[in-house]
């Protein structure tokens, strides 16, 4: 992430602090909000949240200030951003959404400009051997997703979308295959056995490689590598567009590291195209 981001500093200032569920909820919304959260009072930073007014002071304090007013004092000599953007208002409940989709993408390119981690996962998921790819419940379908390309130049993809006592059983055949990494989409609300299959698959070995809605989410310290990508929440359910591209992106450095990646794809477009495939 860009060292002059407002995000990027909001999430260093965090990084290393011991956060409850509440409190990694506000980091979360402020790195989310890294534009305007310095000139956010306690109680409208607590509405956003969805957590009380205390909570965000407690939070300060457990920071190291003296008070919120303190907290944000230092946001904005840390992470200055312009005055927070007016006319808000004049959009629609489905334009908002859209437009906070547009804000997590921007978020997710700031957090880019730092290859090394996605450069770093595409070489774990490349060099595993058969590579299982966890996700259930809401996450279910980026995990589909990525394991439908990632099939066409990986060799052996196996797809891990249901939950239950079979989870461990395809993680150990992973594992007895040849797996040396797993990756995983997290998305809210996170299902306790995703945090049970993610411990599960580091004790056989594996190294965990997850995409999830935010650094402070539930598993993080289940992880060895979390590179997050926000959800939006303006709608009834959550929307997934920054998690989908990072899949996408994921899948790019993955084909880096496979030096057959794109003669498997001229094979596939060549088997395609004599078995008339798809409509032209």
């Amino acid at each position: 992430m860009s060292d002059t981001s407002p995000a990027a500093r909001l999430q260093q200032l965090f990084e290393g602090q011991r956060l409850t569920p509440t409190q990694r909820r506000i980091a979360h919304c402020m790195v989310r909000r890294a534009a305007d959260v310095a000139f956010l009072s306690s109680v409208e930073l607590a509405e956003l949240a969805g957590v009380s007014q205390p909570s965000v002071t407690r939070f300060a304090v457990a920071l190291g200030f003296d008070g919120y007013p303190a907290l944000r004092r230092h946001l904005r000599e840390v992470a200055p951003a312009a005055e927070p953007v007016v006319g808000k208002d004049e959009f629609n409940e489905y334009q908002q959404a859209v437009h906070a989709e547009i804000e997590n993408l921007r978020h997710l390119a700031e957090m880019l400009a730092d290859p090394a981690p996605v450069e770093r996962a595409g070489r774990l998921l490349a060099a595993s051997r058969p590579l299982p790819v966890l996700g259930l419940r809401a996450a279910s379908s980026q995990a589909r997703g990525f394991a439908y390309f990632a099939a066409k130049v990986h060799p052996d993809v196996r797809l891990i979308d249901e939950g239950g006592s079979m989870v461990a059983d395809r993680i150990d055949g992973a594992r007895r295959a040849g797996a040396s990494a797993l990756l995983c989409f997290a998305l809210p609300r996170h299902p306790k056995e995703v945090i049970e299959a993610l411990d599960y698959a580091r004790s056989c070995g594996l190294t965990v490689v997850t995409v999830a809605d935010s650094a402070f989410a539930p598993v993080g310290t289940h992880s060895d590598l979390l590179i997050p990508a926000a959800v939006g929440t303006g709608l009834a359910f959550d929307t997934a567009c920054a998690p989908m591209l990072l899949g996408r992106v994921l899948l790019e450095a993955m084909c880096d590291d496979l030096p057959d990646a794109q003669a498997r794809l001229e094979q596939f477009d060549v088997r395609a195209a004599e078995r008339g495939l798809f409509a032209e």
